[in-house]
């Protein structure tokens, strides 16, 4: 059965850096391809991937409004069949690793059947895959709005600074006033350098969300940010990477 992870969190914190290095930590343990899905408009996870951009979902709701406007779709098509082809075209495939852009939301008109039938196709689409990790933007858009499906684990990212544990403690309170399928909530404490201070530490406290992980600040991650080059090639006995490996040990036990 499909397991399915989201990251979420204040911008900056790091939510694709440790989606990337999550997914290379899950590969071992796949049976399969992962399905890596960027739900941020910004698009940046095919870069910590080494993946080339796919075309969007954003880009194939906008062509497929475009096509219904000229009534070029013809009769012998329907438009779930539309979606479904334009979806699996756009997938760009990896060797274990299959990636799925959502891209910008909607532009002016009303998306909301074309919405619903993207949602049914990715819901689709996922159970084909032992493992779905959603690289969330920072108000969880394609989460609110059900256009991804319904999440096992959610992971709410925060660097060490009382904005960020805040963010995170809204981005739960948010998933539950939306009634958002959500099984499990768990808290990552990212860029660490030193012992939480105890202001800090009061105020992940009163979060009542368990930590699953403090990861260290890594001089090696920063480097490849630098140099462009992707996370995935981080080198396996960096601090970051061993607290992801125990991070997915502790997925693995609970999922």
């Amino acid at each position: 059965m499909t397991k399915t992870i989201a990251l979420a969190g204040k911008g900056g914190t790091g939510k694709t850096t440790i989606a990337a290095l999550l997914i290379r930590s899950l590969l071992p343990h796949c049976r399969g391809p992962l399905l890596a899905i960027d739900a941020d408009p910004a698009s940046n996870l095919h870069l910590a991937l080494g993946l080339s951009l796919p075309t969007t979902v954003g880009e194939i709701r906008e062509k497929m409004s475009e096509t219904t406007q000229e009534r070029q779709l013809g009769v012998a098509i329907s438009r779930h069949e539309y979606l479904d082809y334009e979806v699996r075209m756009a997938l760009e495939e990896g060797e274990q690793i299959d990636l799925l852009a959502m891209g910008r939301p909607e532009g002016q008109g009303c998306y909301c059947a074309v919405n619903h039938l993207l949602r049914v196709i990715i819901d689709e689409l996922g159970k084909t895959y032992d493992y779905v990790v959603i690289d969330n933007e920072a108000g969880m858009e394609h989460i609110s709005r059900r256009t991804t499906r319904d999440v096992d684990l959610l992971l709410l990212v925060t660097d060490p600074t009382i904005r960020g544990v805040r963010t995170a403690g809204e981005m739960a309170t948010l998933a539950q006033d939306l009634e958002v399928n959500v099984k499990q909530t768990l808290l990552i404490v990212n860029r660490v350098q030193n012992d939480l201070a105890p202001p800090l530490r009061e105020a992940i406290d009163d979060l009542d969300l368990e930590i699953a992980v403090m990861i260290p600040a890594d001089d090696e991650v920063n480097q490849l940010d630098a140099y462009g080059k992707p996370l995935v090639q981080l080198n396996g006995d960096s601090p970051a990477y061993r607290a992801v490996e125990d991070l997915t040990t502790r997925i693995l036990n609970s999922l």
